[in-house]
């Protein structure tokens, strides 16, 4: 059995952006042997953040729920000493089926219980008596969001959730949110998790993927003045900045696309790096922590060394021209 190394060197300072393991396929997709050489090579390669959420993957889980991701980690976790202490752990609450087989319809929504319920069978899955930050996956507009904040921040008061963030909301609305935890003297939510890559969609162009909201100005320009961390999702669409045999979406193909590959391609280029190694590095460049969700060590082993290519303001300057 391997022993975690819990004084593992990091490479970046503390605040500074750097690589999240996104874990939603372990379990499901990737067997939990192959999850955990994965883990542990994050682990051995500086990485500290594991984000999942109690919903994955239900859509490919032969049981029809959520569960198998936070249970992997839970394993893992007991097999592995002083893993605890090397990692900190993301969960989210929102979309795992109360039905199996029945989503969105059956989705627990984010009332003051559904999230007390939902948040203590991730704990209970994960083997640990707190995680390091709970996120909303997503709005619940049938739910009073003074309700939904009051729940958030009861998990902070009583020390389950070291802090709170939302997924997928709109702006205005975590500012709201924000507004009410003030007037009610709970922890606000602090982080946001949106999807971002290098690479953007046709303006106005709906995604076929049920549930993602796109990073926008009005989301930076709030994370900014009022000091929140954030998060992007599918940072490398898939692979399809990398593989032939998964072209980017239709709602990608327009010419800023090609300019920016064009661009990133001779940035690559120049600073020795790969492609996906290009895209994570601006992402971090940019002040955002990119989750990247892989299925064999050496990606989350090529992910990594993203944190030592140095994009200046010259490779800023010329990926936001070709968009």
């Amino acid at each position: 059995m391997q022993r975690m190394d819990t004084n593992t060197a990091r490479t970046t300072h503390p605040d500074a952006p750097r690589i999240v393991l996104g874990t939603m396929d372990f379990g499901t997709r990737v067997a939990q042997d192959d999850a955990y050489a994965i883990l542990d090579a994050f682990v051995d390669g500086g990485g500290v953040w594991l984000d999942t959420a109690n919903c994955y993957s239900f859509w490919v889980d032969p049981s029809g729920v959520g569960g198998a991701s936070e249970r992997v980690i839970g394993a893992w976790l007991r097999s592995r000493p002083g893993a605890r202490d090397a990692v900190r752990i993301a969960t989210k609450v929102r979309q795992n089926p109360l039905v199996p087989h029945a989503w969105p319809e059956s989705a627990e929504g984010l009332s003051a219980p559904a999230v007390r319920k939902g948040f203590e069978a991730s704990l209970e899955r994960l083997g640990v008596d707190h995680v390091d930050l709970l996120w909303a996956h997503a709005e619940d507009r049938s739910v009073p969001l003074e309700e939904t904040v009051g729940a958030f921040g009861e998990l902070v008061t009583e020390g389950t959730a070291l802090r709170v963030g939302a997924a997928n909301h709109a702006a205005w609305r975590v500012a709201r949110a924000r507004s009410l935890a003030r007037e009610h003297g709970v922890e606000p939510w602090t982080a946001l998790q949106l999807r971002h890559s290098l690479v953007q969609p046709r303006p106005l162009t709906a995604l076929p993927e049920s549930g993602h909201r796109l990073l926008t100005a009005e989301d930076l320009d709030l994370a900014r003045s009022e000091g929140l961390t954030v998060w992007s999702y599918s940072s490398l669409m898939w692979g399809s900045y990398v593989r032939a045999d998964k072209p980017l979406p239709q709602a990608y193909d327009h010419p800023g696309t090609t300019r920016v590959l064009a661009v990133l391609d001779d940035v690559a280029g120049e600073l020795a790096a790969t492609r996906n190694q290009v895209v994570l590095a601006w992402l971090m460049r940019l002040g955002i922590d990119p989750i990247v969700g892989v299925s064999r060590v050496e990606q989350i082993e090529e992910a990594l060394a993203a944190h030592r290519v140095r994009l200046g303001d010259e490779h800023l300057a010329r990926f936001a021209e070709a968009r």
